[in-house]
C-alpha cells in the first residue's frame, strides 16, 4: 500500500519536486537544513504508518472470530505491550522535539553581522520596508486584485542583493501580522509592540512572491508583495532611485497603534552605514 501511495504520488511532479517532498524549491542558505526535516518527518510518518497498517492488519487475520460459539480469550492487561505503546511515543515525540528546537535556532541565529539590514513594517493591508543601511524607504498600498495581468507591478517591492546576508527587523503597526516568502521556507510573526529578526542569504536571483501568513483582517487576501533577489549593482541603482525620489530616512513608529513594550528596541534616526540601529529601548507598555 506504501509502496502504492509514493507510486501515485511521484505520478502528481517531476522527480526533483518528489526528493523535496513537495516543499516549494529554496533561494536560501537556510533551505537545505529545512528540506531535509521536512523529508525526514515524512519518512519516520511513513514508517510508523506501515507498522500501524501492518499490525492491524495482523490482528484482523490472527484474532478474527472463526466459529459462531467460540469466545475469544479474555484478557485484561499485558504489561509488556503497555509498556511499549506508552514509552515508545514519548521517545518519539521527544526526539521530534529535540530537531525542530535545533532546526529553529538555526533559522532564528542571528549572532552573525549582516551586511544588510532592512526594516519589515505590516499594515493593515501593505507593507513598508526602510533600508537602514542606506537611509532610505519604501511604502506599500494594499493590492487590488483585478483578476487581469498588471497587478504585480503595483504590489510593494523588497529588493535584497543576491548572496549577501541580509536581516529583517519585522515590526507590525497595527494587528499580529506574519512576514512569508514561501520560496524563503521560513516566515515569522509581527506581533505589536514587539521587535522580532531573522537572516536570510538568498542564493539564487529572480522575483518571488510575498504574503502576509496570519489572518489579519477582511483584506488579508490582498496583503501582497515581492521580493527582487538582484545582483549588488542592481540593488545600489535600486537605493539610488529610492533617493533621487525623495524617499530618504526611514518611516518610524509614529504611525503605529501600540508603542513598543519596555525593552523592546525601537529605531531611531542615525547615519548611514551606522551598524548600531537599535540605540532606543521601548517604552512601558503601560
Amino acid at each position: 500500500m506504501a509502496t502504492l501511495g509514493a507510486t501515485a504520488l511521484s505520478g502528481c511532479g517531476t522527480a526533483d519536486e518528489f526528493k523535496r517532498a513537495y516543499l516549494p524549491e529554496s533561494v536560501t542558505e537556510n533551505g537545505d537544513g529545512i528540506h531535509t526535516f521536512w523529508v525526514g518527518m515524512w519518512i519516520a510518518g511513513m514508517a510508523i504508518a506501515v507498522l500501524v497498517w501492518a499490525l492491524t492488519a495482523w490482528c484482523i487475520v490472527m484474532y478474527r472470530r472463526r466459529h459462531e460459539d467460540e469466545v475469544p480469550k479474555q484478557v485484561r492487561y499485558n504489561v509488556p505491550i503497555e509498556i511499549l505503546y506508552t514509552v515508545v511515543p514519548i521517545v518519539m515525540v521527544a526526539g521530534l522535539f529535540v530537531q525542530n528546537v535545533k532546526l529553529e535556532n538555526d533559522l532564528l541565529n542571528i549572532d552573525e553581522e549582516p551586511q544588510n539590514t532592512v526594516n519589515v513594517v505590516g499594515k493593515q493591508w501593505s507593507w513598508d520596508f526602510n533600508y537602514l543601511d542606506d537611509n532610505v524607504y519604501e511604502t506599500g498600498q494594499q493590492a487590488v486584485l483585478t483578476g487581469k495581468d498588471g497587478v504585480a507591478e503595483s504590489l510593494p517591492t523588497l529588493y535584497l542583493p543576491v548572496n549577501e546576508r541580509t536581516e529583517f527587523v519585522l515590526t507590525t503597526r497595527d494587528v499580529i501580522h506574519s512576514f512569508w516568502v514561501p520560496q524563503f521556507l521560513q516566515k515569522l510573526d509581527m506581533i505589536p509592540g514587539r521587535v522580532n529578526r531573522f537572516q536570510v542569504v538568498p542564493t539564487e536571483e529572480g522575483t518571488y512572491q510575498g504574503k502576509c501568513a496570519e489572518l489579519c483582517g477582511a483584506y488579508h487576501a490582498e496583503m501582497l508583495f515581492q521580493v527582487k533577489v538582484v545582483s549588488r549593482e542592481e540593488y545600489d541603482k535600486q537605493m539610488q532611485a529610492l533617493e533621487d525620489e525623495g524617499q530618504t530616512g526611514f518611516l518610524n513608529e509614529q504611525y503605529d497603534r501600540k508603542e513598543l513594550i519596555n525593552g523592546e528596541p525601537a529605531v531611531e534616526d542615525r547615519d548611514p552605514g551606522h551598524n548600531d540601529w537599535m540605540l532606543q529601548g521601548g517604552k512601558d507598555e503601560n
